[in-house]
Protein backbone atom coordinates (compact mmCIF):
# COMPACT_ATOMS: atom_id res chain seq x y z
CA UNK A 1 0.00 0.00 0.00
CA UNK A 2 1.40 3.46 -1.07
CA UNK A 3 1.54 6.54 1.24
CA UNK A 4 2.65 9.61 -0.28
CA UNK A 5 3.51 12.15 2.36
CA UNK A 6 4.66 16.52 1.71
CA UNK A 7 6.83 18.19 4.45
CA UNK A 8 6.97 21.61 3.59
CA UNK A 9 10.59 22.12 5.30
CA UNK A 10 9.61 26.16 5.18
CA UNK A 11 6.27 26.59 6.35
CA UNK A 12 6.87 26.45 10.10
CA UNK A 13 3.93 26.37 12.57
CA UNK A 14 5.23 27.16 15.64
CA UNK A 15 7.01 25.43 19.19
CA UNK A 16 6.42 21.59 20.40
CA UNK A 17 6.16 22.69 23.99
CA UNK A 18 8.87 19.78 25.54
CA UNK A 19 6.85 19.31 27.89
CA UNK A 20 4.41 17.45 25.68
CA UNK A 21 7.23 14.83 26.97
CA UNK A 22 6.28 14.85 30.27
CA UNK A 23 5.67 12.15 33.38
CA UNK A 24 3.63 11.35 35.81
CA UNK A 25 4.61 9.54 39.12
CA UNK A 26 2.00 8.85 41.68
CA UNK A 27 2.71 7.11 45.30
CA UNK A 28 0.64 4.19 43.52
CA UNK A 29 1.76 0.45 43.79
CA UNK A 30 5.54 0.07 43.30
CA UNK A 31 6.17 3.54 41.29
CA UNK A 32 7.87 5.90 44.47
CA UNK A 33 8.68 2.89 46.88
CA UNK A 34 10.62 0.02 44.88
CA UNK A 35 10.82 2.64 41.87
CA UNK A 36 11.83 5.66 42.87
CA UNK A 37 12.64 5.42 46.21
CA UNK A 38 14.67 2.38 48.07
CA UNK A 39 16.24 4.30 51.11
CA UNK A 40 19.73 5.13 52.31
CA UNK A 41 20.10 1.70 53.84
CA UNK A 42 19.24 -0.14 50.12
CA UNK A 43 21.65 -2.30 49.20
CA UNK A 44 20.67 -0.93 45.75
CA UNK A 45 22.92 2.01 44.87
CA UNK A 46 21.35 4.81 45.13
CA UNK A 47 21.83 8.61 46.26
CA UNK A 48 20.53 10.19 48.97
CA UNK A 49 17.85 6.90 49.05
CA UNK A 50 17.25 7.56 45.40
CA UNK A 51 17.81 4.42 42.66
CA UNK A 52 21.04 5.71 40.38
CA UNK A 53 19.83 3.18 37.29
CA UNK A 54 16.22 4.86 37.36
CA UNK A 55 17.86 8.34 37.44
CA UNK A 56 20.40 7.64 34.69
CA UNK A 57 18.05 6.40 32.56
CA UNK A 58 15.34 8.58 33.12
CA UNK A 59 17.85 11.55 32.22
CA UNK A 60 18.87 9.93 28.73
CA UNK A 61 15.34 10.40 27.38
CA UNK A 62 15.72 14.09 29.09
CA UNK A 63 12.51 14.20 31.37
CA UNK A 64 11.25 18.14 30.95
CA UNK A 65 8.44 18.22 33.68
CA UNK A 66 7.82 15.33 36.44
CA UNK A 67 3.65 15.45 38.05
CA UNK A 68 3.52 14.59 41.50
CA UNK A 69 1.93 13.21 43.75
CA UNK A 70 -1.08 12.26 41.99
CA UNK A 71 -3.49 11.40 40.60
CA UNK A 72 -6.02 10.33 42.92
CA UNK A 73 -3.34 10.04 45.66
CA UNK A 74 -2.87 14.26 45.59
CA UNK A 75 -6.39 14.43 47.26
CA UNK A 76 -5.82 12.51 50.40
CA UNK A 77 -1.96 14.14 50.90
CA UNK A 78 -1.29 16.33 53.55
CA UNK A 79 2.32 17.10 52.48
CA UNK A 80 2.97 18.17 56.34
CA UNK A 81 2.89 14.57 57.18
CA UNK A 82 5.66 13.98 54.72
CA UNK A 83 8.80 16.24 56.28
CA UNK A 84 11.30 16.52 58.91
CA UNK A 85 12.51 13.47 60.33
CA UNK A 86 11.77 10.49 58.65
CA UNK A 87 11.28 8.35 61.59
CA UNK A 88 9.10 10.74 63.08
CA UNK A 89 6.55 10.74 60.01
CA UNK A 90 2.80 10.21 60.09
CA UNK A 91 1.95 7.06 58.35
CA UNK A 92 -1.37 6.61 56.63
CA UNK A 93 -3.48 4.16 54.53
CA UNK A 94 -3.04 4.44 51.08
CA UNK A 95 -6.61 4.20 50.38
CA UNK A 96 -6.81 4.68 46.84
CA UNK A 97 -4.43 1.86 45.81
CA UNK A 98 -4.02 -0.97 47.41
CA UNK A 99 -4.76 0.06 50.92
CA UNK A 100 -1.11 -0.45 51.55
CA UNK A 101 0.72 2.03 54.75
CA UNK A 102 2.38 4.69 53.10
CA UNK A 103 4.67 5.64 55.46
CA UNK A 104 5.79 9.44 54.10
CA UNK A 105 9.26 8.26 53.68
CA UNK A 106 9.11 9.77 50.34
CA UNK A 107 7.84 13.83 50.66
CA UNK A 108 8.53 17.34 49.45
CA UNK A 109 12.21 17.43 50.28
CA UNK A 110 12.64 13.80 48.25
CA UNK A 111 10.77 14.81 45.31
CA UNK A 112 12.80 18.21 44.79
CA UNK A 113 15.61 16.28 45.38
CA UNK A 114 15.00 14.27 42.63
CA UNK A 115 13.85 16.95 40.35
CA UNK A 116 17.35 18.42 41.13
CA UNK A 117 18.99 15.17 40.20
CA UNK A 118 16.70 14.67 36.84
CA UNK A 119 17.27 18.31 35.68
CA UNK A 120 13.79 18.33 35.43
CA UNK A 121 11.29 20.89 36.55
CA UNK A 122 8.46 19.46 39.15
CA UNK A 123 4.97 19.82 38.65
CA UNK A 124 3.25 19.42 42.00
CA UNK A 125 -0.52 18.36 42.41
CA UNK A 126 -2.26 20.11 45.57
CA UNK A 127 -4.87 18.55 47.88
CA UNK A 128 -8.88 20.49 46.96
CA UNK A 129 -10.47 17.49 47.74
CA UNK A 130 -9.44 16.85 51.41
CA UNK A 131 -7.69 19.71 52.51
CA UNK A 132 -8.03 23.12 53.49
CA UNK A 133 -6.98 26.60 51.62
CA UNK A 134 -4.81 27.10 54.33
CA UNK A 135 -2.42 23.93 53.78
CA UNK A 136 -2.66 24.52 50.28
CA UNK A 137 -1.51 28.02 50.77
CA UNK A 138 1.04 27.42 52.99
CA UNK A 139 2.69 24.21 50.87
CA UNK A 140 3.64 26.99 48.24
CA UNK A 141 4.78 29.30 50.76
CA UNK A 142 7.31 26.44 52.52
CA UNK A 143 8.42 25.52 48.79
CA UNK A 144 9.12 29.28 47.49
CA UNK A 145 9.31 31.75 49.46
CA UNK A 146 12.96 32.91 50.59
CA UNK A 147 11.95 35.66 52.96
CA UNK A 148 11.14 35.18 57.00
CA UNK A 149 8.17 33.31 57.69
CA UNK A 150 6.38 30.45 59.61
CA UNK A 151 6.83 28.09 56.54
CA UNK A 152 10.36 29.01 55.39
CA UNK A 153 11.50 29.14 58.75
CA UNK A 154 10.08 25.42 58.65
CA UNK A 155 11.80 24.86 55.24
CA UNK A 156 15.09 25.99 56.52
CA UNK A 157 15.37 23.73 59.92
CA UNK A 158 14.02 20.63 57.84
CA UNK A 159 17.67 21.36 56.10
CA UNK A 160 16.76 23.39 52.60
CA UNK A 161 18.28 27.15 53.04
CA UNK A 162 16.95 28.33 49.72
CA UNK A 163 13.70 28.38 48.58
CA UNK A 164 12.94 25.71 45.51
CA UNK A 165 12.27 27.47 42.20
CA UNK A 166 8.30 25.88 41.32
CA UNK A 167 6.79 26.78 38.04
CA UNK A 168 3.69 23.96 37.46
CA UNK A 169 1.25 23.85 40.73
CA UNK A 170 -2.12 22.02 39.97
CA UNK A 171 -4.74 22.98 42.10
CA UNK A 172 -6.43 19.69 42.72
CA UNK A 173 -6.77 16.34 40.71
CA UNK A 174 -10.17 14.76 39.13
CA UNK A 175 -12.21 16.70 41.10
CA UNK A 176 -15.31 15.13 39.14
CA UNK A 177 -14.18 12.10 41.01
CA UNK A 178 -11.40 10.86 43.26
CA UNK A 179 -11.14 14.10 43.85
CA UNK A 180 -13.88 14.84 45.33
CA UNK A 181 -17.01 13.88 43.27
CA UNK A 182 -18.14 17.73 42.50
CA UNK A 183 -20.35 19.39 39.78
CA UNK A 184 -18.06 21.81 37.69
CA UNK A 185 -19.89 24.55 39.13
CA UNK A 186 -18.87 23.82 42.67
CA UNK A 187 -15.40 22.80 41.30
CA UNK A 188 -15.16 26.68 39.55
CA UNK A 189 -15.85 28.31 42.92
CA UNK A 190 -13.59 25.84 44.95
CA UNK A 191 -10.72 26.78 42.23
CA UNK A 192 -11.34 30.70 41.75
CA UNK A 193 -10.89 30.53 45.63
CA UNK A 194 -7.73 27.73 46.35
CA UNK A 195 -5.83 29.67 43.51
CA UNK A 196 -6.26 33.22 45.05
CA UNK A 197 -3.99 31.50 47.76
CA UNK A 198 -1.46 30.26 45.48
CA UNK A 199 0.95 33.09 45.99
CA UNK A 200 3.87 33.87 43.75
CA UNK A 201 6.61 34.63 46.22
CA UNK A 202 9.49 36.81 45.06
CA UNK A 203 10.97 36.21 41.40
CA UNK A 204 8.97 32.56 41.83
CA UNK A 205 5.46 33.09 38.93
CA UNK A 206 2.88 30.02 39.34
CA UNK A 207 1.84 28.50 36.26
CA UNK A 208 -1.48 27.18 37.74
CA UNK A 209 -3.46 24.39 36.46
CA UNK A 210 -7.02 23.83 37.01
CA UNK A 211 -8.42 20.07 37.40
CA UNK A 212 -10.07 19.73 34.20
CA UNK A 213 -12.41 16.96 32.17
CA UNK A 214 -12.74 13.61 31.92
CA UNK A 215 -12.82 12.04 28.11
CA UNK A 216 -15.61 13.85 26.59
CA UNK A 217 -17.16 15.45 29.49
CA UNK A 218 -17.64 18.77 27.45
CA UNK A 219 -19.80 20.56 30.12
CA UNK A 220 -17.11 20.47 32.59
CA UNK A 221 -14.60 22.46 29.99
CA UNK A 222 -17.31 24.99 29.29
CA UNK A 223 -18.17 25.74 32.93
CA UNK A 224 -14.23 25.79 33.93
CA UNK A 225 -13.50 27.93 31.28
CA UNK A 226 -16.19 30.45 31.49
CA UNK A 227 -16.19 30.53 35.50
CA UNK A 228 -12.59 30.75 35.85
CA UNK A 229 -10.85 30.59 32.90
CA UNK A 230 -9.66 34.54 33.02
CA UNK A 231 -7.93 32.53 36.72
CA UNK A 232 -5.79 29.92 35.38
CA UNK A 233 -2.57 28.86 32.86
CA UNK A 234 -3.77 25.65 32.27
CA UNK A 235 -6.66 22.92 31.99
CA UNK A 236 -6.17 19.66 32.44
CA UNK A 237 -7.64 16.56 30.51
CA UNK A 238 -7.17 13.02 31.14
CA UNK A 239 -7.36 10.17 28.74
CA UNK A 240 -6.54 6.88 28.67
CA UNK A 241 -6.52 3.95 26.23
CA UNK A 242 -8.47 0.86 27.03
CA UNK A 243 -9.42 -1.98 24.75
CA UNK A 244 -11.78 -3.59 26.97
CA UNK A 245 -14.53 -1.76 29.53
CA UNK A 246 -13.10 -0.20 32.62
CA UNK A 247 -15.48 -2.17 34.70
CA UNK A 248 -15.60 -5.36 33.34
CA UNK A 249 -12.07 -6.27 31.77
CA UNK A 250 -9.96 -3.73 30.27
CA UNK A 251 -7.81 -6.43 27.67
CA UNK A 252 -4.55 -8.38 28.55
CA UNK A 253 -1.34 -6.08 28.08
CA UNK A 254 0.41 -9.10 26.79
CA UNK A 255 -2.18 -11.38 24.90
CA UNK A 256 -3.92 -8.68 22.41
CA UNK A 257 -6.06 -10.53 19.41
CA UNK A 258 -6.07 -8.69 16.35
CA UNK A 259 -9.61 -7.32 17.24
CA UNK A 260 -7.94 -5.63 20.59
CA UNK A 261 -4.76 -4.27 18.57
CA UNK A 262 -7.35 -2.87 15.91
CA UNK A 263 -9.35 -0.94 18.97
CA UNK A 264 -6.03 0.07 20.82
CA UNK A 265 -4.98 1.52 17.55
CA UNK A 266 -8.42 3.49 17.11
CA UNK A 267 -9.11 4.42 21.07
CA UNK A 268 -5.67 6.25 20.67
CA UNK A 269 -6.20 8.44 17.58
CA UNK A 270 -9.70 9.07 19.63
CA UNK A 271 -7.65 11.62 21.24
CA UNK A 272 -7.96 13.83 18.24
CA UNK A 273 -11.07 14.07 18.43
CA UNK A 274 -11.36 15.07 22.06
CA UNK A 275 -8.43 18.01 21.58
CA UNK A 276 -10.13 19.29 18.69
CA UNK A 277 -13.65 19.64 20.39
CA UNK A 278 -12.28 20.75 24.06
CA UNK A 279 -10.52 23.23 22.07
CA UNK A 280 -12.76 24.90 20.40
CA UNK A 281 -14.58 25.42 23.81
CA UNK A 282 -11.77 27.02 25.45
CA UNK A 283 -11.37 28.74 21.44
CA UNK A 284 -14.61 30.47 22.94
CA UNK A 285 -13.66 31.91 25.92
CA UNK A 286 -9.45 32.54 25.28
CA UNK A 287 -9.55 32.88 21.17
CA UNK A 288 -5.63 34.05 22.35
CA UNK A 289 -4.63 30.35 23.53
CA UNK A 290 -3.51 31.81 26.73
CA UNK A 291 -4.73 29.05 28.54
CA UNK A 292 -2.58 25.57 27.78
CA UNK A 293 -4.64 22.17 27.67
CA UNK A 294 -2.22 20.16 29.87
CA UNK A 295 -2.79 16.55 29.18
CA UNK A 296 -1.80 15.19 32.71
CA UNK A 297 -3.11 11.51 32.20
CA UNK A 298 -2.58 9.54 29.56
CA UNK A 299 -1.37 5.97 27.94
CA UNK A 300 -2.80 2.41 27.93
CA UNK A 301 -5.06 1.00 30.49
CA UNK A 302 -4.76 -2.62 31.04
CA UNK A 303 -5.67 -5.92 33.31
CA UNK A 304 -2.88 -6.00 35.90
CA UNK A 305 -0.23 -8.67 35.49
CA UNK A 306 -1.95 -12.06 37.02
CA UNK A 307 -0.46 -12.27 40.48
CA UNK A 308 0.10 -9.06 41.12
CA UNK A 309 -2.16 -6.47 43.41
CA UNK A 310 -5.16 -5.38 41.58
CA UNK A 311 -4.20 -1.89 43.49
CA UNK A 312 -0.66 -1.61 42.39
CA UNK A 313 -2.26 -1.07 38.29
CA UNK A 314 1.42 -2.84 36.98
CA UNK A 315 0.98 -3.95 33.72
CA UNK A 316 3.85 -5.10 31.10
CA UNK A 317 4.17 -2.64 28.17
CA UNK A 318 4.78 -4.20 24.28
CA UNK A 319 5.62 -2.68 21.09
CA UNK A 320 1.64 -2.06 21.20
CA UNK A 321 2.34 0.45 23.70
CA UNK A 322 4.85 2.39 21.82
CA UNK A 323 2.70 2.64 18.64
CA UNK A 324 0.26 3.91 21.24
CA UNK A 325 3.10 6.78 22.85
CA UNK A 326 4.43 7.51 18.66
CA UNK A 327 0.30 8.53 17.74
CA UNK A 328 -0.23 10.24 20.93
CA UNK A 329 2.91 12.34 19.97
CA UNK A 330 2.16 13.19 16.80
CA UNK A 331 -1.48 14.27 17.59
CA UNK A 332 -0.01 16.58 20.37
CA UNK A 333 2.37 17.88 17.89
CA UNK A 334 -0.80 18.42 15.67
CA UNK A 335 -2.64 20.77 18.41
CA UNK A 336 0.80 22.59 19.83
CA UNK A 337 -1.10 26.00 19.94
CA UNK A 338 -2.97 24.35 22.64
CA UNK A 339 -1.11 21.44 24.22
CA UNK A 340 1.63 22.69 26.23
CA UNK A 341 1.95 19.85 28.64
CA UNK A 342 1.20 16.24 28.80
CA UNK A 343 1.69 13.93 31.29
CA UNK A 344 2.37 9.88 30.69
CA UNK A 345 1.11 7.87 33.29
CA UNK A 346 3.34 6.32 35.11
CA UNK A 347 6.93 6.62 34.86
CA UNK A 348 8.35 3.17 36.84
CA UNK A 349 6.24 0.25 37.89
CA UNK A 350 2.82 1.27 36.82
CA UNK A 351 0.42 1.60 33.67
CA UNK A 352 2.07 2.44 30.85
CA UNK A 353 5.83 2.54 32.22
CA UNK A 354 8.81 3.73 31.15
CA UNK A 355 10.91 1.59 33.16
CA UNK A 356 9.87 -1.74 35.19
CA UNK A 357 12.18 -2.78 38.58
CA UNK A 358 12.98 -6.20 40.25
CA UNK A 359 14.84 -6.02 43.33
CA UNK A 360 18.34 -4.34 42.19
CA UNK A 361 17.00 -5.52 38.46
CA UNK A 362 15.87 -2.26 36.33
CA UNK A 363 14.67 -2.55 32.98
CA UNK A 364 13.12 0.06 30.06
CA UNK A 365 10.25 -0.36 27.82
CA UNK A 366 9.17 -0.44 24.21
CA UNK A 367 7.62 3.09 25.46
CA UNK A 368 10.60 4.69 26.74
CA UNK A 369 12.68 3.30 23.73
CA UNK A 370 9.91 5.69 21.84
CA UNK A 371 10.83 8.51 24.33
CA UNK A 372 14.48 8.19 23.60
CA UNK A 373 13.74 8.01 19.93
CA UNK A 374 11.49 11.40 20.13
CA UNK A 375 13.16 13.51 22.20
CA UNK A 376 14.70 15.14 19.02
CA UNK A 377 11.12 17.49 18.77
CA UNK A 378 11.30 18.47 22.40
CA UNK A 379 11.21 22.38 21.76
CA UNK A 380 12.11 21.77 18.25
CA UNK A 381 9.50 23.88 15.25
CA UNK A 382 6.58 21.94 13.83
CA UNK A 383 6.92 21.51 10.21
CA UNK A 384 3.54 21.85 7.98
CA UNK A 385 2.83 18.29 6.81
CA UNK A 386 0.19 16.66 5.39
CA UNK A 387 -0.43 13.35 3.96
CA UNK A 388 -2.45 10.90 1.53
CA UNK A 389 -2.87 7.59 3.58
CA UNK A 390 -3.60 3.87 2.68
CA UNK A 391 -6.11 2.35 5.24
CA UNK A 392 -5.46 -0.16 8.03
CA UNK A 393 -8.71 -2.66 8.20
CA UNK A 394 -10.43 -5.42 10.76
CA UNK A 395 -14.06 -6.35 10.44
CA UNK A 396 -15.79 -3.47 7.99
CA UNK A 397 -13.25 -0.85 10.05
CA UNK A 398 -10.65 1.68 8.60
CA UNK A 399 -8.17 3.26 10.42
CA UNK A 400 -5.13 5.65 8.59
CA UNK A 401 -2.37 2.99 8.01
CA UNK A 402 0.17 5.38 8.96
CA UNK A 403 1.00 8.25 11.04
CA UNK A 404 3.77 11.10 10.49
CA UNK A 405 5.20 14.12 12.17
CA UNK A 406 7.64 16.29 11.12
CA UNK A 407 10.17 19.23 12.86
CA UNK A 408 13.31 21.31 12.66
CA UNK A 409 15.61 21.35 15.05
CA UNK A 410 18.51 24.07 16.22
CA UNK A 411 20.70 23.00 13.85
CA UNK A 412 18.25 22.84 10.57
CA UNK A 413 18.00 19.18 10.64
CA UNK A 414 14.76 18.47 9.81
CA UNK A 415 13.06 15.15 11.86
CA UNK A 416 10.65 12.69 10.59
CA UNK A 417 8.51 10.50 12.61
CA UNK A 418 6.52 7.79 11.04
CA UNK A 419 4.18 4.34 12.83
CA UNK A 420 2.71 2.25 10.68
CA UNK A 421 -0.25 0.76 12.55
CA UNK A 422 -1.10 -1.93 10.59
CA UNK A 423 0.55 -5.12 12.79
CA UNK A 424 0.91 -7.79 9.76
CA UNK A 425 1.35 -5.63 6.75
CA UNK A 426 4.31 -3.17 5.24
CA UNK A 427 3.10 0.46 4.36
CA UNK A 428 5.36 2.01 1.56
CA UNK A 429 5.89 5.69 2.10
CA UNK A 430 7.26 7.98 -0.15
CA UNK A 431 7.74 11.83 1.72
CA UNK A 432 8.51 14.81 -0.74
CA UNK A 433 10.97 17.52 0.68
CA UNK A 434 9.77 20.79 -0.08
CA UNK A 435 11.49 24.16 0.72
CA UNK A 436 14.94 22.86 1.39
CA UNK A 437 17.15 25.61 -0.58
CA UNK A 438 20.02 23.18 -1.36
CA UNK A 439 18.26 19.72 -1.19
CA UNK A 440 18.85 17.11 0.86
CA UNK A 441 22.71 15.96 1.71
CA UNK A 442 22.22 12.88 2.87
CA UNK A 443 19.22 10.86 5.83
CA UNK A 444 19.46 9.17 8.53
CA UNK A 445 17.36 6.60 10.49
CA UNK A 446 16.24 4.49 13.38
CA UNK A 447 13.21 2.14 13.37
CA UNK A 448 11.48 0.19 16.58
CA UNK A 449 10.00 -2.71 15.78
CA UNK A 450 9.03 -6.49 16.96
CA UNK A 451 8.01 -9.67 14.96
CA UNK A 452 4.78 -10.55 17.52
CA UNK A 453 2.05 -7.99 18.60
CA UNK A 454 3.25 -9.13 22.60
CA UNK A 455 6.70 -8.59 22.37
CA UNK A 456 8.36 -7.08 24.98
CA UNK A 457 11.11 -6.68 27.38
CA UNK A 458 11.95 -9.06 30.54
CA UNK A 459 14.56 -9.10 33.43
CA UNK A 460 15.91 -12.10 31.71
CA UNK A 461 15.56 -10.86 27.87
CA UNK A 462 16.11 -6.64 28.77
CA UNK A 463 16.43 -6.12 24.90
CA UNK A 464 14.19 -7.90 23.27
CA UNK A 465 12.46 -4.65 21.82
CA UNK A 466 14.91 -1.68 21.45
CA UNK A 467 15.77 0.74 18.24
CA UNK A 468 18.69 -0.20 15.86
CA UNK A 469 20.00 1.81 13.07
CA UNK A 470 17.16 2.40 9.74
CA UNK A 471 18.95 1.61 6.80
CA UNK A 472 15.84 1.59 4.47
CA UNK A 473 15.73 4.95 3.58
CA UNK A 474 16.49 5.50 0.05
CA UNK A 475 17.33 9.77 -0.45
CA UNK A 476 16.87 11.56 -3.94
CA UNK A 477 17.57 15.72 -3.48
CA UNK A 478 13.81 16.50 -2.59
CA UNK A 479 12.47 13.00 -1.67
CA UNK A 480 12.65 10.14 0.77
CA UNK A 481 11.47 6.51 0.12
CA UNK A 482 11.25 3.65 1.95
CA UNK A 483 8.55 0.72 3.72
CA UNK A 484 7.97 0.58 7.16
CA UNK A 485 7.39 -3.17 8.30
CA UNK A 486 4.49 -3.84 10.66
CA UNK A 487 3.81 -2.23 13.97
CA UNK A 488 6.66 -0.47 13.67
CA UNK A 489 7.64 3.19 14.86
CA UNK A 490 10.79 5.12 12.85
CA UNK A 491 12.46 8.40 13.27
CA UNK A 492 14.48 9.18 10.25
CA UNK A 493 16.97 12.66 10.36
CA UNK A 494 17.38 14.56 6.65
CA UNK A 495 20.52 16.97 6.54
Amino acid sequence: MSNKVVVNTDIEQGIINKNIYGHFAEHLGRCIYEGFWVGEDSPIPNTNGIRNDVVAALKNIQIPVLRWPGGCFADEYHWKDGIGPRESRKRMVNTHWGGVVENNHFGTHEFMMLCEMLETEPYICGNVGSGTVQEMSEWVEYMTFDGESPMANWRQENGREKAWPLTYFGVGNENWGCGGNMRPEYYADLYRRYQTYVRNYGENKIYKIAGGANVDDYNWTEVLMREAGRMMDGLSLHYYTIPGDFWLGKGSALDPSDKEWFITMKKALHIDELITKHSTIMDKYDPEKRVGMIIDEWGTWFDVEPGTNPGFLYQQNTIRDALVAGLHFHIFHDHSDRVQMANIAQTVNVLQAMILTEGEKMIVTPTYHVFEMFKVHQDATKLDCSSTVGTYELNGEELPAISVSASKDQDGKVNISLCNLNHKENSDVSIALRGMIEGAKQVSGRILTASTTNAHNTFEQPDAVKPVSFEGAVLTSDEVSLTLPPMSVVVLTVE
